[in-house]
């Protein structure tokens, strides 16, 4: 059992400090205003958002990107509030183009459906998805335009983080979204990207339409930024980049209790299991054995065949090579203030880790009032 552990522990700390590495050698891009621009088409797919619309929209009207050069296309997920309203009062007295569309369900991915709804409508050649929940940053195309510019990319990944974290849940979740900003850009540095947000990603859509869309995944409920990355990677890899700029940074709440938490983190990983990325499923794997190694050896501290001192030593050397990821993670998106609640979230995460995994395996779960199966 120690052997295991040990093997287990040294393959972690081999690629935690594989993303620290990464993470250094994304550079941090200088963002340059420049007179070229980039025509965007911004998709907003959205259910019952009347609550988060109002600070979404107000991000939008102070975008300082010339408004000839963008359009916006909402794509209504059935919504039953007042989020279609809400929409048109914000805009109607504005120069802004802007569409709302209903959503047309054709899998068992309603977010998927609206992206590939909205692309069919989309005038302009750049695509750049976010949630209806989220701000933008005054620069966020700007910065997006520069970048697309001095690239050769067809795709392109955003820096997403939250914002407003008040609670320790809150800076419970800030934490695990930092491990995840941070793997994501640590994955790119060392040219093994492996997921993205879909609240900040820019992609071509002839590049969509090359790549056959969400083809291939349409039947799995979530997914619609990673599976979108792994076929991107698979044919056009060096096309595929990551933004590490602040000026681009996307802001999301964390969710406001337990179970909505738990909810969103088992969509999240109930993905995983269909990735064809080897290099994501040998991430989660690690993670995960790392994690439940832990509990294991919490139990055998308990029942009193292992000395607690083997279990403190391999917990030291985790929250220690996560602690480096995490402030440089944390720095880069100014979130340094946070660290007084590292421990606590520290000594909690593999009992909430592990039982996300396991619940992703084994149980159905809910969002946005609806619910999906395995």
């Amino acid at each position: 059992m120690i052997i295991i552990i040990l093997c287990i522990t040294f393959l972690y700390l081999l690629l935690i400090g594989s993303f620290i590495y990464g993470f250094n050698k994304v550079k941090i891009f200088q963002f340059e205003e420049t007179s070229l621009k980039t025509n965007f088409s911004i998709i907003i797919p959205f259910r019952n958002e009347a609550e988060n619309l109002p600070e979404l929209l107000g991000s939008i009207s102070k975008l300082k990107y010339p408004i000839s050069s963008f359009e916006i296309v909402f794509v209504n997920d059935y919504s039953e509030d007042m989020s279609v309203q809400i929409i048109k009062n914000h805009f109607e007295k504005t120069e802004i183009d802007f569409k709302i569309i209903q959503n047309i369900r054709r899998s068992n991915s309603p977010k998927k459906d609206a992206i590939s709804a909205a692309i069919d409508l989309a005038k302009n050649d750049w695509i750049i998805t976010t949630d209806a929940d989220c701000l933008l940053p005054k620069l966020w195309l700007n910065c997006f335009n520069d970048y697309i510019n001095k690239s050769q990319a067809n795709m392109v990944s955003g820096p997403v983080t939250y914002y407003n974290l008040k609670t320790f849940l809150d800076r419970f979740q800030a934490f695990d979204f930092l491990s995840l900003i941070g793997a994501t850009i640590g994955g790119f540095g060392i040219q093994f990207p492996f997921m993205c947000n879909g609240a900040n990603l820019a992609y071509k859509k002839n590049f969509f339409k090359t790549l056959n869309g969400f083809e291939g995944n349409r039947d799995i409920a979530s997914g619609d930024d990673v599976f979108l990355l792994q076929k991107a990677i698979e044919n056009y890899k060096d096309s595929v980049l990551f933004l590490k700029a602040k000026e681009a940074i996307v802001l999301t709440k964390p969710q406001p209790n337990i179970a909505s938490l738990k909810s969103q983190r088992i969509r999240w990983a109930s993905k995983t299991t269909h990735y064809k990325n080897n290099f994501g499923r040998l991430t989660g794997l690690i993670v995960l054995l790392m994690n439940a190694g832990l509990m294991s050896l919490l139990l055998f501290v308990i029942t009193d065949y292992l000395d607690a001192i083997f279990l403190f030593i391999v917990f030291l050397l985790k929250i220690t090579i996560d602690l480096i990821l995490l402030i440089k993670t944390a720095s880069f998106f100014n979130q340094k203030n946070i660290f007084g609640s590292y421990i606590l979230s520290a000594f909690i995460y593999p009992f909430f880790s592990t039982s996300i995994a396991v619940f992703s395996i084994f149980s159905n779960y809910k969002w946005k009032d609806r619910a999906y199966r395995k």
